[in-house]
């Protein structure tokens, strides 16, 4: 279960607008059963799922970068992305998530532009 969270809070980004508030251990804990309350509610074999189709993909999209095929490497990861963030599982974790709001620093999600300026084959 804790790997699941954690891997719920690095999958997405928290946008927090304010200094995270001071926590005492009391309501550390309470938060931290609160979320591992709400991902016992998540398909886990779908995660799973998840996770091995991701693999595949990214095997997937580095071959083709290597190909040469940069396009269809970039429309490849951009449908796959927009699937996965769409999928019951993932909103779900993201709503569990919503509770650390306010808990970790501001971290600057990619704008739509910048996203489209950058290409996935210069990972690779």
């Amino acid at each position: 279960m804790k790997k699941l969270i954690q891997l719920s809070l690095l999958c997405f980004p928290l946008v927090v607008a304010a200094q995270p508030p001071a926590m005492s251990r009391q309501d550390m804990e309470k938060m931290m059963q609160g979320i591992e309350e709400c991902m016992r509610n998540v398909d886990r074999s779908a995660i799973k799922s998840m996770a091995s189709k991701a693999k595949a993909m990214q095997k997937r999209i580095k071959a083709l970068c290597q190909a040469g095929k940069r396009d269809q490497a970039q429309n490849l990861a951009f449908e796959f992305a927009i699937e996965t963030a769409s999928s019951e599982p993932m909103k779900q974790a993201r709503k569990c998530g919503e509770m650390m709001r306010g808990m970790m620093p501001r971290t600057p999600f990619p704008s739509e532009d910048e996203l489209k300026q950058s290409h996935i084959c210069d990972r690779y």
